[in-house]
């Protein structure tokens, strides 16, 4: 029996791609460019295809050039339609398009700043923590996200995971008892075929220990109209997949990306969304508030917000831990729980996760019942709290 496709109606607080379209696409109907086949064949990729788009800067024009034998530029016409075609500043366009920043190295950088490669027992699995794996199943991308953590191998044919390799990486996963949760990556593994990424999923849910199957895709953002009603078949089929999309503005979220997550979430999917913080994109306490209020109207929890990595070519989009800490202490208090991230730096080396959150503690005190701890609000108000010892209560009691 088919499945009825899921329908949000009219999202009016939204833009659809479709009529933002630049001027190059103008003759494009509505259904070609709802077709993520035609999407992807004709992403932008030289400067003069963004002639018709947007006006680029100087600065966008000399990176272009000197950026080209770094990392490649790829771009899809719908995420080329939400870029603001006469502001070089525009979070979108500061995403997908080179900036002169990548042109500059530093010292401290790294080719492979989560030592990915130190922890892969087999080719295209990384075996970091004690029961999690990430599978690399696409080096490709829709988008090519110039904040990318994993540039020396996105876009680098060299680095595709053979069907050989994706039948040893799935035979490691079912000969390791303690690999519970395996995270599907890439590049992005919705850039694979309905066949290729059925295989793989099913191949996940037919191993008796794998007790949880993630989907980390920016598909959602970047190409929305690779959610399809039969891409969703295969995820209801292999359901629950817990889906991590990454959304960074809230330009981003579009009418079209509303209608992709509605349908993951009709097909059995938890969505959750992992946020990066980027200097001059995201790094205001306004903007995460807004995205992570449209996220949770459209059924995407707020999952992470990660420090960015100590990657090469990204380090002008980093900001100091102190703008992340400032950004959790204004969400607390003025969205709820669900709205607010676990903000996490996943340290060099693969020395894995950590979280960060703002030290609400100003003082301790001593009283016949154990401390008096004052905390500071998200307002600046003070409040005691007693931490119990349960010794001295029994004491008391006694007495």
């Amino acid at each position: 029996m088919s499945h009825q496709r899921f329908d949000p109606g009219p999202l009016p607080a939204l833009r659809s791609s479709y009529e933002r379209r630049p001027r190059r696409f103008a003759h494009i109907d509505a259904q070609t460019w709802g077709s993520w086949h035609w999407q992807h064949q004709n992403r932008l990729r030289r400067p003069e295809h963004f002639e018709d788009v947007l006006e680029l800067s100087a600065e966008e024009r000399v990176a272009f050039v000197k950026s080209a034998q770094r990392f490649r530029v790829a771009v899809t016409p719908h995420y080329a339609a939400l870029m603001a075609p006469d502001d070089p500043s525009c979070g979108v366009r500061q995403q997908g398009l080179p900036q002169p920043g990548e042109l500059q190295s530093f010292e401290f950088e790294l080719e492979d700043p989560l030592a990915e490669e130190a922890h892969m027992p087999v080719p295209g699995i990384t075996h970091r923590y004690p029961d999690r794996v990430l599978f690399y199943v696409s080096h490709h991308c829709p988008v090519y996200c110039r904040h990318c953590t994993r540039k020396r191998k996105v876009s680098d044919p060299t680095t595709a995971a053979a069907r050989d390799q994706i039948a040893q990486g799935l035979e490691y996963i079912r000969n390791t008892p303690t690999a519970r949760d395996v995270v599907v990556s890439g590049g992005d593994p919705l850039t694979l075929s309905d066949e290729r990424l059925g295989e793989i999923l099913r191949g996940l849910r037919a191993i008796e220990h794998v007790e949880v199957i993630r989907l980390g895709t920016r598909n959602p953002v970047t190409l929305p109209q690779r959610i399809t009603p039969e891409l969703c078949e295969i995820l209801r089929e292999v359901r629950p997949v817990y889906v991590h999309t990454h959304f960074n503005h809230p330009d981003e979220l579009s009418q079209e990306s509303a209608r992709a997550l509605g349908m993951l979430l009709d097909a059995g999917c938890v969505l959750g969304n992992q946020m990066v913080l980027l200097r001059g994109v995201n790094d205001r306490p306004e903007t995460v508030m807004e995205l992570n209020r449209q996220l949770l109207r459209l059924g995407c929890r707020p999952y992470y917000m990660l420090q960015c990595d100590m990657a090469q070519g990204i380090s002008h989009f980093r900001t100091p831990l102190t703008t992340g800490l400032k950004i959790m202490a204004h969400l607390r208090g003025r969205i709820g729980g669900m709205g607010v991230p676990h903000f996490v730096v996943d340290l060099p080396g693969g020395g894995g996760k950590v979280e960060l959150v703002p030290d609400h503690i100003v003082g301790t005190a001593e009283s016949p019942w154990g401390q008096v701890v004052t905390f500071s609000n998200s307002d600046g108000k003070r409040f005691e709290f007693v931490d119990v010892d349960p010794a001295r209560l029994e004491g008391d009691a006694e007495r």
